[in-house]
């Protein structure tokens, strides 16, 4: 694949990122900072080297290989939302080298070191709720200095040849966010290099990277909720025989999780926060024997990462209700079903990738459940 070639699939997957960005956010878009070290190795080929002194007249008796170095990269990058990420920096990936031993006698030493600047499209698979996989796609331009001493029957014409090229890099690793602010790599990344004579080859780097993000927040809804609550209907309601006191009844709410809170965020939103607000005032003059909050979501993700965000978006809603003080704490019972009980059916909305339109299609599957238990006084 050409450099050009390269550079113009970049350049495509990024702009769509960029188009997908609002349908798929988890976190408002930021930037962020990092610094990577690691062990790197490089195949030099020896058999050029033979064949290179012998085009001299000089026979190989011995040769020498130092194939691994130490690799750094310092970068910085912009996160577009939570699948997709832009990232450049600067890097060096070491110091190679070999040691030829001719006959007639004498020795040849020839060094390279490559140090350059890279721009990578960097795409990450969440797997739980900390943990995620990482992918990355890219250019780089490498300049490639080489040094060459020769002595004894060894004559060298050009002893410091260099050369900058445009390549491509590729990588895969695993992430892991220790907090917000605060992130840990481990990746595997092949340099395509070229060095000043003409040599082509590959450099693996196995490294640790520390990833700093500024100022991170959680993303709003791309829309805001066009209903934001089903106004609440007794579910049963018997008529009492006469002189007895009738059940308390039961009123149900389903809020949709869209209305109240981000996409895979369990932060209120104000619109949530209103809904929530005109709830409460509309059961006015009642008293309440218990208050039960469930939260569901959709099937994307893994259950256990999905039971989770129900449980803590359910949780939201109750300690929200606590602080407006209109329900007593102890009768307040949050619980998470995950992704258990959907309303859409099997075969209603088909695929497993977090496209937009799968996504819409499961709208109805992530919402909050109130059910009231209570009695007008």
């Amino acid at each position: 694949m050409t450099s050009k070639r390269l550079l113009r699939l970049l350049g495509a997957a990024v702009l769509g990122s960029l188009a997908g960005a609002s349908a798929m956010a988890q976190d408002n878009g930021y930037y962020y900072g990092g610094l990577s070290v690691g062990k790197s190795q490089a195949r030099i080929d020896d058999e050029r080297i033979r064949a290179g002194l012998l085009g001299a007249g000089l026979g190989t008796t011995s040769l020498s290989l130092d194939e691994r170095g130490t690799a750094f990269k310092i970068f910085g990058g912009y996160q577009f939302n939570r699948y997709f990420a832009l990232e450049g920096g600067y890097f060096d990936l070491g110091r190679f080298g070999y040691t030829a031993t001719t006959f007639p006698t004498g020795t040849l030493d020839g060094q390279i070191k490559l140090r350059g600047f890279n721009l990578d499209l960097v795409g990450t698979l969440p797997i739980s709720e900390r943990f995620s996989v990482i992918g990355r796609v890219g250019a780089q331009i490498a300049k490639a200095s080489d040094s060459f001493n020769g002595t004894g029957a060894v004559h060298v014409l050009n002893r410091n040849p260099s050369k900058r090229e445009t390549n491509y890099k590729v990588g895969l690793g695993l992430q892991y966010e220790v907090t917000p602010s605060f992130l840990i790599r481990g990746e595997a990344e092949r340099y395509r290099v070229n060095d000043a004579i003409g040599n082509r080859g590959d450099v693996n780097v196995f490294s640790v990277t520390l990833v700093f993000p500024f100022g991170r927040t959680a993303a709003p809804a791309a829309q805001p909720a066009q209903v934001p609550y089903v106004a609440p209907a007794p579910i049963a309601e018997a008529s009492p025989p006469v002189q007895v006191v009738p059940p308390p009844p039961r009123r149900r709410v389903s809020f949709s999780a869209d209305s109240l809170f981000a996409f895979d965020a369990a932060t209120l939103r104000p619109e949530g926060r209103d809904a929530l607000d005109r709830f409460m005032k509309d059961l006015s003059g009642l008293r309440f024997d218990a208050v039960y909050i469930e939260g569901h979501t959709d099937r994307l993700g893994s259950a256990a990462y999905n039971q989770k965000l129900s449980m803590r978006r359910a949780e939201t809603v109750r300690q929200y209700f606590i602080a407006q003080g209109r329900f007593e704490a102890a009768k307040l019972v949050a619980t998470g079903k995950g992704e258990t009980a959907p309303v859409t059916l099997p075969g209603d909305c088909r695929g497993s990738a977090p496209t937009p339109t799968l996504i819409a299609c499961l709208q109805p599957d992530r919402r909050v459940v109130v059910e009231v238990s209570g009695a007008t006084d």
